[in-house]
């Protein structure tokens, strides 16, 4: 009987926890590849930006009218950046 319940176990951890987290990371990164100038955007700290230049390793967002700051890429986080759009968008009805 236990050698039926260690795998099952194992493909239970695989389906429930490292499979979603792979699909999260890849759809994180396709974000990032895809980012382009003018994106509204939020950083993992809740920083919120617009997207003025995208270099190789740096991405400069514009906090307000004078105001700049550079940040990597994977500090965006797409989940953030998304639902905030969602709620602008909302709330301009």
């Amino acid at each position: 009987m236990d050698f039926i319940f260690i795998p099952a176990m194992l493909a239970v951890v695989f389906f429930f926890f490292l499979r979603p987290q792979a699909k999260k990371q890849k759809a994180q990164e396709k974000f990032v590849k895809e980012m382009k100038k003018g994106d509204q955007v939020v950083t993992t700290s809740g920083i919120i930006g617009k997207i003025s230049k995208i270099d190789t390793h740096t991405v400069s967002l514009q906090l307000d009218q004078k105001t700049f700051i550079n940040v990597v890429p994977n500090a965006i986080s797409m989940e953030m950046s998304e639902d905030y759009v969602k709620r602008i968008s909302g709330s301009s009805d």
